[in-house]
Parts: structure tokens; sequence; C-alpha cells
């Protein structure tokens, strides 16, 4: 009996495990995040350890803002399987998100070796290479590595461990060291305080006893250290090519100068410039810089005289989109909606039309997150015929059919969750034929359609399934069970 009762208590847990491993992954789907989090929480209790359940809070905290915690998941999920490509997505995204592009990119590039008919990581590359060219553009990028080779070891015959990377060497720079030929000084140029630790992991390729060593997670230490190496000699490359280390200090010199000392020669070209850098800011989740450099921008537009800048409402317009933004991100959603309106009025009183679409959507955005659901889907339907592309009507009709859906009109609901579907079909987006036919089928759930219901799940888990995207499968096939329990027998 006790046996007996023990494999009951096993397969119970089990079964709890899976059902609030899958709730999770619904509730991420339904946008619910910080409950989608309890449920990852509650079935990591019943498996501790589970690196799918490490990929979910990895995926809740990257959402609520919190890359830091997204990065801490993400590596928990990749101890016991460093080739676990949702891992390693995961990793890279937070990576991304906290503005370490450079890695990101390492990261995206193993997970598309291991997975390469898998879109996200293909995009992933993409965005990631183009926020570096972006960066280039200042002159002060500085690489943050510290602490990313913390985990190199030695075999336990060596005492010392290697600390992070912005330490090594320290105790060797009094040493004498031969002159270098001009590339190599180019190089030191380039790579800065980052050359002495290249120099460093060179010496460490001489060390047979170390790179017979592994990390804790199972890497080979010398292919670690071979891919950092490498990845120094191409950022060397990159950097070399895209601006001679000459032209960038210059350059350097002379946005210190204007930025200081001079007002713009050209206000036009200042304040794209300007919107870039607060975009950037924002992108990379430093909104406090974001919406303190917009605030200054702001200040100096309001100074400056028509006739000096021509379409001055029209970049007044973005400042105050931008700050609205930033506003949203600390959660401070009144004064977010104030910018916002402001966006909104300048728009239409110099009838821009893009304008106009960009401040309709921003304010049906904070309306959303203050759970005014009816004002979010009035404002949002005011942005439909400002719409062009196939991909924004996607988005744009499902999220007002998800504002229909918390109001439990579900009629309409479903009419916009039908429009989002087609859209998406329009432009082949698997994706988000995911989230339309999943809005379409709840709302025929809640209709008493089973039938109907049960189609649109099937849709939906087709779409899945085309994509790989294992969470949303088990969330979805849960769903779909339920849904074909109601029907007529």
């Amino acid at each position: 009996m006790p046996n007996n009762d023990e494999e009951l208590d096993g397969e119970t847990s089990k079964g709890m495990f899976s059902t609030l491993l899958a709730d999770g992954n619904w509730l991420y789907l339904k946008g619910e995040y910080k409950k989608a989090l309890e449920s990852f929480t509650a079935a990591m209790k019943l498996k501790p350890g589970d690196k799918f359940c490490f990929v979910g809070l990895s995926k809740c905290y990257l959402k609520l803002g919190q890359p830091e915690n997204a990065l801490k998941q993400a590596e928990a999920s990749l101890k016991g399987d460093r080739l676990f490509f949702e891992g390693l997505y995961q990793k890279a995204e937070a990576l991304y998100y906290m503005g370490e592009f450079e890695f990101a990119l390492v990261f995206y590039h193993r997970g598309q070796k291991i997975r390469p008919q898998k879109q996200e990581f293909r995009l992933g590359i993409q965005k990631a290479q183009e926020a570096i060219e972006n960066s280039l553009c200042s002159p002060f990028l500085k690489l943050d590595m510290s602490g990313d080779l913390s985990f190199l070891k030695k075999d336990e015959e060596h005492k010392q461990p290697i600390t992070a990377i912005q330490n090594l060497t320290r105790e060797k720079k009094t040493l004498k060291t031969p002159k270098t030929p001009k590339r190599e000084k180019t190089n030191r140029q380039l790579l800065g305080e980052f050359y002495s630790d290249k120099k460093y992991l060179e010496s460490l390729m001489k060390d047979k006893d170390l790179l017979k060593g592994k990390t804790r997670s199972g890497e080979a230490l010398q292919d670690v250290v071979q891919s950092y190496i490498t990845y120094l000699d191409t950022c060397t490359e990159f950097w070399n090519q895209e601006r001679p280390i000459q032209g960038r200090q210059q350059s350097a010199r002379q946005k210190c100068r204007k930025a200081h000392h001079e007002a713009p020669a050209n206000p036009t070209e200042f304040l794209l410039n300007s919107l870039d850098q607060i975009d950037a800011e924002l992108a990379c989740g430093n909104t406090e810089g974001s919406l303190r450099k917009a605030e200054e921008v702001l200040k100096m537009v309001q100074q400056w005289s028509e006739r000096e800048v021509p379409n001055k409402t029209e970049m007044l317009g973005s400042l105050h989109s931008c700050m609205g933004n930033a506003l949203m991100e600390v959660g401070d959603l009144d004064k977010a909606l104030e910018h916002h309106q402001r966006d909104l009025a300048l728009a239409e009183q110099c009838k821009l039309l893009e304008a106009k679409s960009r401040a309709l959507c921003n304010i049906g955005r904070v309306h959303e997150q203050m759970g005014q659901f009816e004002q979010a889907a009035e404002i949002w339907e005011k942005k439909i015929p400002l719409v062009c592309s196939s991909l924004e009507k996607t988005w744009l009709f499902h999220e007002i059919g998800c504002c229909y859906l918390e109001l439990s009109r579900h009629n309409e609901a479903r009419d916009y969750g039908i429009r989002s579907a087609t859209a998406a079909e329009e432009i082949g987006d698997d994706k988000w034929q995911i989230n339309a036919n999943v809005l379409v089928a709840q709302s025929e759930l809640k209709l008493g359609n089973f039938e109907s219901c049960v189609s649109y799940f099937e849709r939906a888990l087709t779409h899945a399934r085309l994509v790989e995207d294992d969470s949303a499968v088990d969330a979805i096939q849960q769903a779909l069970d339920e849904a074909k329990q109601r029907l007529p027998q």
C-alpha cells in the first residue's frame, strides 16, 4: 500500500506540474505576465531545475522589463544542456535588451547553428547587427565585458581562479613590452582597455593544462577562450572599417565642442540625431536617461523660432511622444497620457497623418495599461483609417479585439480577431496567425460556439507547430482539449 500511495502522489505531482507549466504558457500568450510568472514559479517548486520553467520565467521577466532577472533564468536553463536552443535564444534576448548587443549576437549565432531553420535566431542576428552599427555612431561607445568570463578557471591544481575579464593582467602592466608594429598600435587604440585582456587571452591559449578544463556548463575552455579572441578580432576589424581611429577621435572632439560650447549649425539635423539617441536609450532600457535627454531637447526646441526650425511643431510632437513612451516605461501613466495627447494635438494642428496615427496608437496603449479597455478600443478604432500596412493592421485589430474580450463584448472581439487573422494571412505571419486565431477561439468559447472554437484552436495549433513554438503548442493543446470536452456528444 505505501508503494502504491507513493506512486499515486508522484503521478499527481507530475500532473500538477504539467498543468502549472501549461497555465504559465497560456497566461504568457494572453499577456498576463505576472500571473504567468506565478504559475512557472509554482511549477518550479514541484520540479526544481526544470529548463522549460526557467525559460518561461525568463520570458516573463523580459516582458516585465527586468532583463537582468531574465538573463539569470536563461543561464540557469543552460546549466544542464548548453545546446538547449530555447535557453540560448532567451539568453540572447536578455543580453540584447540589456544593451549588450555584441554578446547577444554571439548567442544568436550559437542558436542558429543548432537550429538554423528557426526564424527567431535569424531576426535576432539582424537586429543585433543593426544595433551594433547604430551604437558605433557614438564615439564614447564602451564595451562592458565585466564578469562574462568569470566562470573561467584552471584545474584544481591551480589555486587562483581567473576572475572577471576587467581584472585580468592588472599586475602585468608594469612589465616592459616590446615595440608593436603599426597595425598592432592601431588595434591597441581600437580595443582600448580590452587590448591587454586580449593579449592575456592569447597567453591562456598556450596553457595546455588550462585548455583541458571545462566550464561549469560543460563547455571546453579552449573553445570559450578562442571564441572571445575571435570576437575581439572581429570587433577590431569592424570598427576600423566603419571609422578610422583618427576620424573617430576627431569626431569625438567636435561633438564635445558642439555639445558644450556651440549652438547646432543645423537645428533639424541636431533634432533628428537627438531623437535617435532618445529612442536608443529607451530601447536599451535606460528609461531615465531617455526621459532626461528628451526633456533637455524639448526645452531647447521651445526656445527656437519657426524660422530656425521650419518643422518645429512636428519635432515637438516627436519629443512629446518620446517622453510619453519613457513615462509609460516607469509606470507614470497619467503624465504619459498628457504627453501623448499633446503629440496628438500638434499632429491634428499641422494635419500630420503619420504623427496622428502614432499618437492614437500610444494613447490607446496607455488606456489599455490603465485597464480602461473601452477608451483604448475607442481610440484605436480612430486609428484604423490611418493604417496602411497589413502587419500594423494585424496588431491593431488584435489589440482592439482583446479589449472587447476584456469587456465581455464577445461578438466584437471575434470579429476583430477574424480581421486580424485575415491581415496576418495576407503577409504570411505565423506568429500573428497564432495570436489572432486564439483570440477568435476564446471569443467563440465565450459565445458557446464550441465547434467553431475547436476549429480556430486547431488553426492556431498548426501555426504554432510551423514555427516550432513548443510553449505555445502546449498551451494551445491544453485549451483545445478542454474545448473538445464541451462538444455535444
